[in-house]
């Protein structure tokens, strides 16, 4: 890591604390590529901080048309999704990380799919893709509202070189955010209520199940330990996206949620699964394996909880993700650490399994570095991880586009924290997708694996065909 003072530091101004960050967002919602980083509060208390933006400086898209900035009428091209986030964000400084108090300031902000990192391995190209999402959309943004709702305060926070007058509009839009009188408030536009149609899968029961039994045969065989692998479920959908994702956070909420709405489609993440985080020296990786659903009655609940705990086969399933998360982190660290082991963390949907591992970053590793030396996140591959991911590909009906990349930020300090994309949702045109599946190992059952898939974003699915 280069540990120069930065060119120009970054400041925040205070804002009113909100303990719902939903005013704060709707008042940017109109401004392009509007994103929230959404920690589920008040609804759930895991998560600490939200981060909002919108009209990014910079805008990099990865899609069949290759990978590119975009930056007001200059175009710029570059060989892959990795080199564009590189070259576009600022470098990274380390003593910038440790003098700064807030998650981020300026920087990129939005989604890695899954398909970049199949890419990195170089896998052959046997799905096609037809919900027309792009690989990556990431904006380089000079601002970000930042609400910390562990000290109940609220910041503006945006580089230091970003024109007064710009930082003085945007107060004055945020200053009385969800109030009558408050300007973005009062200049939406109505918006028609969401509707979801019925939503089918790509695959029929007796489908899923005889591809569960083939995974089962790979194992038998030697080819892998464990295989993360899923169906998708897609349907007809009209309305506002946004205020299917404020109901799904109330039933679902989920410590890194995220809702980012461009022209090339809207991603609705209620994601419990934390994949990176860096302060800019230290990495922390929180792989989730193991799942079972809630009881219907209290007693229930702690029934089948205790069995998750207990479960040989679960915990085998989430301890070979360690291994494979400890082997990706020892690429760019010093040192690994696991510090948890198969703890218990319970969503209104299901209980899981999480385990907590560390490490010591290298010197000069940048976080886009880092993501790359894990992406994607073992925890949705299986082990090993390469032949994993080409059982997928032989398997797996659709691409699975942002479901099990990652929404992430990255501040120019070198700072960043990023998600699972899982229990996600990708709208696109009238059609909205999302994926539910598991990890299968020797043991498992396909029947279990099957109904596993469904109670994972049944909540889900329920919630927005009652809209």
């Amino acid at each position: 890591m280069n540990h120069s003072e930065p060119d120009q530091p970054t400041f925040s101004r205070p804002l009113p604390y909100r303990g719902n960050s939903a005013d704060y967002f709707r008042a940017v919602r109109a401004m392009p590529w509007p994103i929230w980083l959404d920690s589920g509060q008040p609804h759930q208390n895991r998560g600490r901080y939200d981060i909002i933006s919108a009209a990014p400086a910079r805008k990099l898209i990865s899609d069949a048309s290759g990978n590119r900035c975009i930056e007001q009428e200059k175009i710029r091209q570059y060989q892959d999704p990795w080199a564009a986030l590189e070259q576009e964000l600022a470098p990274p400084t380390g003593s910038l990380a440790n003098a700064t108090p807030l998650p981020f300031y300026s920087g990129a902000l939005g989604y890695l799919g899954y398909d970049i990192g199949r890419q990195l391995e170089h896998l052959p190209n046997r799905i096609g893709d037809d919900s027309e999402l792009p690989l990556m959309l990431v904006g380089i943004y000079r601002w970000a509202i930042i609400q910390d709702h562990q000290l109940q305060a609220a910041h503006l926070a945006h580089a230091a070189d970003m024109p007064e007058a710009e930082v003085e509009t945007l107060l004055l839009r945020l200053q009385n955010a969800g109030h009558e009188d408050c300007p973005a408030t009062a200049a939406q536009v109505e918006v028609s209520p969401f509707k979801a149609g019925a939503f089918k899968s790509n695959l029929t029961e007796k489908d899923y199940l005889e591809k569960i039994r083939r995974i089962g045969q790979y194992i038998a065989a030697g080819d892998c330990y464990q295989v993360n692998f899923s169906q998708r479920f897609a349907a007809d959908y009209q309305g506002d996206p946004l205020q299917a994702y404020l109901t799904l956070r109330e039933s679902l909420p989920s410590p890194f949620s995220a809702y980012f709405e461009t022209e090339y489609g809207t991603i609705l993440s209620l994601s419990p699964e934390q994949f990176l985080h860096s302060d800019g020296h230290q990495v922390t990786t929180k792989p989730i394996k193991g799942t079972c659903p809630r009881g219907t009655t209290a007693s229930e609940d702690r029934q089948l909880a205790e069995a998750l705990v207990q479960s040989p086969k679960n915990r085998a399933e989430n301890l070979m993700i360690v291994d494979l998360l400890r082997n990706d982190l020892s690429k760019v660290c010093h040192t690994v650490n696991t510090t948890r082991l198969f703890e218990l963390e319970s969503y209104a949907n299901v209980h899981h399994l999480v385990s907590t591992v560390t490490g010591q970053l290298r010197d000069n590793i940048s976080a886009v570095e880092l993501l790359k030396a894990c992406f994607p996140g073992g925890s949705i591959t299986g082990a090993p991880k390469v032949r994993a991911m080409e059982i997928i590909e032989e398997l797996e009906a659709s691409r699975r586009a942002v479901y099990c990349g990652s929404v992430v930020y990255i501040d120019q300090s070198g700072k960043m924290d990023s998600n699972i994309a899982i229990r996600t949702l990708a709208l696109n045109k009238d059609k909205i997708f999302t994926w539910g599946g598991g990890g299968i190992v020797f043991d498992s059952l396909p029947e279990e694996e099957y109904q596993e898939s469904l109670t994972k974003i049944g909540l889900i699915l329920d919630t927005l065909t009652s809209l």
